[in-house]
Order: structure tokens, then C-alpha cells, then sequence
């Protein structure tokens, strides 16, 4: 797997438990996955050595992000060596610009575009569509980067990227009602299967939480969203995952993302459903067949656990223990990553029945992890962990 950040690491556990060892790449000995797998190549994706030495004896080469230059996956292809997602497909995971264009030919769904060579093309595209306007880097940017939301005329700001070299697109802003996800997994030998459709709640662009499945969506709506997921898959020859994310809009949904990996929207299959995104990557990669995605509770909560604005002195260790105190059923995932400002350092998920008290518990969680602070007014200052009673009522 190229990459080594937490998206490897989870999928090293995976590969452990179906007898398999995954070889990661990785810039530095203590990102997430080095930090757990016996298998590291050092360098970075922009190595063409490195990518050759990480695909010496594997049986197919990967990615935990899409970052990794064209040229070089070609060389590799060229060789002889099994790149899933191969180049074809995940450029339009790597290039937005090339995305838009293929799914707009495809007759799919897709906010009016136009790619930006000039600042005063910017204002030709919002006389035509309306400010504001969304203005995108066609390549990079993830979690709210790469993106500039303009309600008026910024030539500045647009000549500033050009002149950097950034390549750019300018969107209509969407009205929404929410963001959706829909992921799918895809083999060599054709062999499709899709995940319940999530909604992706986000703050200040960077996703916050995950709630499956998607409350309130009509069964219809949610079938059109495998559909167009699964076409997407087969069109583009995609092998291993895809999630695409999706607006929904009053008159229908509307296409924003693709991701070609593991992706964020996906954590909660790792308790939340029969096979998670993590095993179905590797079983698609590999070519077997692929695991039942059906959910294993009627609601799934995933919140993300962001580092605090500062840093709270009692250690990770400290909070884990009591959070298992009051709440003994969350899930913890954490990546191994020093805690700094925004910064993704893990997720709980929360199984259950009634989506209010998940949410509330995956919510209250997550804040816990970060801040060593309940949001609502517990304290573990009201009493030791052993004296505190669980939610069952019973002490431990």
C-alpha cells in the first residue's frame, strides 16, 4: 500500500486477520502504519525507486491516497506490476477536472464547471451561474483545502494560485440538504457490492461524523445512490473501493467527490457492518470474492476524534480509561498520531437502535477523546471510575 497514514495502518489489521501481510511506503518510521506493520519501504510516492522496491514480490499495489504521479504508476503498469485502482481509473480520483468531464459525458449528475486559466474567466462563469462560486485546485486539497468559497471577484486571489502553478476549476455553489456517501467495492473479475448510503456531517469542510444509514432517506433515493456508485465502479474500471460522495438537492442528488480507497465515510464498517471497507479493499485488490455488507445494528455512529485547540494535559491513556468507564460499548480507533489543532488522530463508533442516543454517546465520545471534557456537564471529578455506574446501571 502506498502511503503510510491511518488509512494503512487499518488496513494492515485487516490483512492480519485473512492471512495476509501488506507491505506499506511510508516518508517516516513513526506514521500510523509503521508504527504496526513489520513491512516498511521508506520513501515517498513521488519515488520511483521506492515505488519499485515496495512492489518487489506483491500481488497487487495499492493506495491510502491518491498522491502518487501518473508517470511513475505507468512505469509500474509497464512492468508488469498489478496497480489497483489502476492509472485509468484513479486519475479521476487524483485530477477533479477530469472527473467532471467524464461524468458530465456520462450523463450523470454534476455541478456546472469550468475550468480556470484566467481571473477573469471566474467572473464570466458567475454571470452565468450566480455567486457565490466555488473555486477548487483540480489536483490535491482534501478536507476543506484546495477549496475557496468566493462571493465576489478575488483576481488576486485566483492570479496568486495560477501563478503557483495550481491547476483550477470553478463549481456552482450547490444548495443542499445534506451530504451523502455511497461506497462500493469492486474486484478484477467484475464481482460489485454496496454499503448502506450514509450521510457525512461536516464542519468547516472536514467531516465531523458518519451516520448510517442515511436517517430519513427514502429507499428510492438510496438505491439511485448504489446505482450511480456501481456505474461509476464499472465505467471507470475501478478495482478495489469508491466512494463517491454525493450533495442532496431538492430536485435530486448531485455528484461531489470521488475517493478511490479507504475513505473516511467508511470507519464505521468496521464494527457497523458484516465485512468492513478495510477487508472488502483487500479482498477486491486480490481478486476474491467479496463480503457481505449488510449492516450488524440497525444505527452506526462514527465520530471523528480531533485534536483540541490545546492540548489536554491528562494523557490519551488517562481518557481512554475513563471513557470506558462511563461508556464500556464505544468503540475506540486511534491512529498514533501526535494530537495538534483539526488534526484526524481517530474515530469511536457507536452501535444502536435509536439514532438520538447514538449520536449523542459517538458525539459526547469523541468530544471526550479530544478535550478531556464532557459536553454535558459530567465530570470524571464526580467520582473515580470504579465508582461511577456504567449505563447499565451496574458498577464496575
Amino acid at each position: 500500500m502506498v502511503g503510510g497514514g491511518q488509512l494503512a495502518r487499518m488496513t494492515h489489521q485487516a490483512a492480519i486477520g485473512l492471512g495476509q501481510s501488506l507491505r506499506v511506503l511510508a516518508v517516516k518510521p513513526d506514521e500510523p502504519a509503521p508504527l504496526v506493520a513489520p513491512d516498511v519501504v521508506p520513501g515517498g510516492a513521488d519515488d520511483l525507486g521506492a515505488l519499485e522496491a515496495l512492489a518487489v514480490g506483491c500481488d497487487a499495489v495499492t493506495f491510502d491516497h491518491e498522491g502518487v504521479p501518473q508517470e511513475h504508476l505507468r512505469a509500474l503498469v509497464a512492468k508488469g506490476v498489478p496497480v489497483r485502482p489502476h492509472p485509468d481509473a484513479l486519475l479521476h480520483a487524483q485530477d477533479k477536472l477530469v472527473m467532471r468531464r467524464r461524468l458530465s459525458a456520462m450523463g450523470l449528475p454534476v455541478p456546472a464547471f469550468a475550468e480556470i486559466t484566467d481571473p477573469e474567466q471566474v467572473d464570466e462563469f458567475a454571470a452565468q451561474h450566480g455567486w457565490p462560486v466555488v473555486l477548487k485546485a483540480a489536483r490535491g486539497g482534501y478536507d476543506g483545502r484546495g477549496v475557496w468559497f468566493l462571493r465576489a471577484a478575488d483576481p488576486d486571489l485566483v492570479r496568486e494560485l495560477l501563478a503557483a502553478g495550481t491547476p483550477l476549476l470553478a463549481e456552482e455553489a450547490v444548495t443542499m440538504r445534506r451530504e451523502l456517501a455511497a461506497q462500493v467495492a469492486r474486484s478484477p473479475f467484475g464481482q460489485a457490492a454496496a454499503w448502506p448510503v450514509v450521510e457525512t456531517v461536516q464542519e468547516a469542510g472536514q467531516c465531523v461524523e458518519v451516520l448510517a444509514p442515511a436517517p430519513d432517506l427514502p429507499e428510492e433515493r438510496a438505491l439511485e445512490a448504489q446505482a450511480l456508485a456501481l456505474r461509476i465502479a464499472q465505467e471507470l474500471d475501478v478495482t478495489g473501493l469508491l466512494a463517491v460522495e454525493l450533495f442532496e438537492t431538492d430536485s435530486g442528488l448531485v455528484v461531489n467527490e470521488l475517493a478511490m480507497r479507504p475513505h473516511n465515510s467508511g470507519h464505521w464498517t468496521i464494527e457497523g457492518a458484516r465485512t468492513s471497507q478495510f477487508e472488502q479493499h483487500l479482498r477486491a485488490v486480490l481478486d476474491y470474492p467479496l463480503g457481505t455488507t449488510t449492516m450488524t445494528a440497525p444505527v452506526v455512529v462514527m465520530a471523528n476524534v480531533l485534536g483540541a485547540d490545546v492540548t489536554p494535559e491528562m494523557s490519551v491513556d488517562e481518557r481512554i480509561h475513563h471513557l470506558f468507564a462511563r461508556f464500556p460499548d464505544v468503540k475506540v480507533h486511534l491512529y498514533g498520531k501526535g494530537e495538534r489543532p483539526l488534526r484526524k488522530v481517530g474515530h469511536v463508533n457507536v452501535l444502536g437502535s435509536d439514532l438520538a442516543e447514538t449520536r449523542r454517546k459517538a458525539v459526547l465520545a469523541a468530544h471526550w477523546l479530544s478535550t478531556a471534557t464532557w459536553d454535558d456537564g459530567w465530570s470524571v471529578h464526580e467520582g473515580t471510575p470504579a465508582e461511577v455506574p456504567t449505563e447499565t446501571g451496574a458498577r464496575l
